[in-house]
Order: structure tokens, then C-alpha cells, then sequence
């Protein structure tokens, strides 16, 4: 399967001035509202989140997190793996879920000194590292386990038709290897910039 082009896509006539930079994946009031309902419980995690924000830094967002908690306790993951923690956000949710221990160090040259299998396996990678880390992945998962990558439409970039940088090409690549990976059964799941979950068969 190509990674692109795609099909342009049809927008009514009101909507003709869109583009990329304008794209909401989910509308601002429908973030708000889930926001709004989503409890802060945790002092920790806030002081995170202030943090995030007063330096413009990317973290998962607590509707990720919660999300990532909910997947490590339905699935009764024990040995969870993630590659590129920034300060420790998504870290601190499946810590919250599962005992966690740390590695500092590139995430993939990382690798070769670690032992599967593992049960869940986080990608937060710079993006264009992102082929490269679900191919080295594979052999260290579980039959059963979860490889799960944030970021996977880009803010809507992987979308357009050309001008592609290297990491939403990188982002396409990834998702054609997840999808087209007879050994994984995948979904993107619409929540802040979307994050992809493969099951490994």
C-alpha cells in the first residue's frame, strides 16, 4: 500500500479557506467538555501539567493517560516498556497502574540491552524514529501485548497532499507498518492528537 497521495478530500463550499494548520481533529468545545468532566485527583499529575504548559512542552494530556491507565489494568500488564518519557508524564500514569523502572539513554540504542517480553510497549519517539522503533519492537512483545503510539495523524499533517516534512513521513510510514503487519491487528483512537493501538496476534 502507498503511503500517498490520497484522495482529495470534499469540503463544503463555507469551508473552502481550510487548511492543515486550521485542522481540529476534535473541536475545541468538545476537548473542553471532556476536560471539564475528567476529574484532577492527583497533585502530582497537575503540578505536571502546569509545568507542560508554562514551557510549551508535549505531554499525553490526562485524557491519554487515563486512557493508557485504563489499557495497563484491563489488560493486567506487568511489564510495560515506552520509549521517550519526556519529564515523566505518560510514565507516571502507567506507574500509577504498574511498577515502573527507569533507563536513561537514546530510547532505541536502549534496546539492545533490554529482554522481552513485554506486555505493553509506549512509542513517544521523536517522529521520525518511528518506523524504527515498531520494527524493533516487534520481537520484544508479547503474543497479545499492546504496541501504542501517540501522535499518529499529526495534527492532521498526514492528511495533505504533498509537502510532506521528514517526520509526517515518518508518521505515514509507521502507520502503513502497523496496519499492513499481518502480525498486529490495529485502530487510531480520535483522542487529542490520536494515538494508534496494535494488538500483537
Amino acid at each position: 500500500m502507498p503511503v500517498g497521495p490520497y484522495p482529495p478530500i470534499s469540503l463544503p463550499a463555507a469551508a473552502d479557506s481550510v487548511t492543515i494548520t486550521d485542522m481540529e481533529i476534535t473541536t475545541p468545545a468538545v476537548e473542553d467538555y471532556l476536560m471539564h468532566i475528567t476529574p484532577q485527583e492527583d497533585p502530582i499529575l497537575g503540578e505536571m501539567e502546569t509545568r507542560a504548559r508554562e514551557r510549551h512542552f508535549p505531554i499525553v494530556g490526562p485524557l491519554v493517560g487515563r486512557l493508557l491507565y485504563q489499557l495497563v489494568r484491563l489488560t493486567g500488564s506487568r511489564r510495560i516498556l515506552e520509549f521517550g518519557s519526556g519529564f515523566g508524564y505518560s510514565a507516571y500514569w502507567f506507574g500509577r497502574a504498574s511498577p515502573v523502572q527507569f533507563y536513561q539513554g537514546d530510547a532505541l540504542e536502549t534496546l539492545k540491552d533490554l529482554e522481552g517480553p513485554f506486555d505493553i510497549i509506549f512509542n513517544d519517539v521523536d517522529k521520525h524514529q518511528y518506523p524504527e522503533a515498531f520494527k524493533k519492537s516487534n520481537s520484544l512483545l508479547a503474543p497479545g501485548g499492546l504496541f501504542i503510539s501517540d501522535n499518529v495523524l499529526w495534527q492532521g499533517q498526514v492528511v495533505e497532499l504533498e509537502g510532506h516534512d521528514e517526520n509526517t513521513r515518518a508518521i505515514l510510514e509507521h502507520n502503513r507498518l502497523v496496519f499492513e503487519n499481518p502480525e498486529f491487528f490495529s485502530s487510531i483512537i480520535p483522542v487529542r492528537d490520536e494515538i494508534s493501538l496494535s494488538v500483537k496476534k
